[in-house]
């Protein structure tokens, strides 16, 4: 083992992040540098040590510095500090222990950064958002009259989604993360494929005041934000508030949200399906996109049965008319053994 404290100071330095983890265990990896409250492992973000670099001068792997403090030193350093060690002595019989250690396994390397746009991206920020209860997003969908949101695991909410605006317009140039109602894209097997954002505005609960409020991003074509398992019976729609809507009356109906008329024009039907009601949005593109799937239903021998609201949309009807309204308007046009399924109110 080394004798002198300057070649135990390398020798801890080529393994500065084992270090770190082993004395300042109450920081994280950021980088290239390991962050840290100070020398003594206290919680924060004020004392980096460099993990990586030359065996010494300007930038070598193993120097630290708080700014906080202005203090700085090297691993030996870290090690009397953090262990409360007052002779020198102890502090080199320290380092010689800890250099003795079998290596640990090195950690995984970082993941590389995903496509922006792409699937991956959409499963990362779906992993990032939270559970629904209790947020702005549910405040949103309340405003808007949904306020049955069980099965609706599909739903979660993000309070710092990254918003990018149009150079061009005012509006987008406020800030630049916005709270955001967060809904997961699936293929028929589950597997998250994409995610629908609304951005909100927190003051308010209502849709954020930027030029594009709701965006989609990751695989949509022939995917779809679906609530409960289809299996004979379901509906389809395009927007994610209509399907909610109706589910306030038929919560236990399966549904799915395309989320644009072309991709509820190429929605993928699960195997065995019989019978598709079609929530049509009453302008041409949406009545497009449903006599397209209704054609493709049809020639799967699926029975299609088409739903039309009231008002403009569902939600309309649900939130303008209440519940009652518009459970009488389904049952009007529903299969009459489906009619079971429209809760009373």
């Amino acid at each position: 083992m080394p004798r002198d404290a300057s070649e135990l100071a390398r020798r801890l330095a080529r393994d500065a992040e084992a270090v770190c983890r082993h004395y300042l265990s109450k920081g994280r990896r950021q980088g290239r540098y390991w962050m840290v409250g100070d020398v003594r492992n206290t919680p924060g973000r004020s004392m980096f040590v460099r993990l990586s670099g030359p065996d010494s001068g300007r930038g070598a792997a193993g120097h630290w510095t708080d700014a906080a403090s202005a203090e700085h030193g090297d691993l030996l350093d870290v090690i009397r500090e953090s262990c409360g060690l007052v002779e020198f002595r102890d502090v080199i019989d320290e380092a010689r222990r800890f250099l003795s250690l079998p290596r640990a396994e090195p950690p995984a390397a970082p993941r590389p950064p995903a496509a922006r746009g792409s699937a991956e991206a959409a499963r990362r920020l779906w992993a990032m958002a939270k559970p629904l209860a209790g947020t702005l997003a549910e405040a949103y969908l309340l405003r808007r009259g949904i306020d049955d949101l069980r099965g609706c695991k599909a739903l979660r909410f993000h309070p710092r989604c990254w918003y990018r605006g149009d150079d061009d317009d005012s509006r987008d140039q406020a800030r630049k993360a916005w709270p955001a109602l967060i809904s997961a894209v699936t293929a028929l097997d589950g597997t998250i494929t994409g995610v629908h954002r609304t951005w909100l505005d927190p003051a308010s609960a209502c849709k954020a005041p930027v030029s594009t409020p709701r965006r989609a991003m990751g695989l949509l074509l022939g995917n779809a934000v679906r609530f409960g398992r289809a299996v004979d019976v379901m509906i389809a729609g395009e927007g994610l508030e209509t399907i909610l809507s109706l589910r306030q009356v038929m919560p236990s109906m399966p549904a799915a949200a395309a989320l644009s008329a072309n991709h509820l024009a190429a929605l993928e039907l699960p195997a065995g399906l019989r019978r598709l009601y079609l929530a049509r949005d009453d302008d041409a593109a949406g009545r497009r996109a449903a006599e397209i799937l209704a054609d493709r239903a049809r020639a799967a021998g699926v029975e299609v049965l088409t739903l039309v609201p009231a008002l403009d949309d569902f939600n309309g009807d649900l939130h303008r008319l209440g519940a009652e309204v518009l459970s009488n308007g389904l049952c009007a046009q529903l299969a009459p053994d489906d009619r079971p399924l429209v809760r009373s109110t």
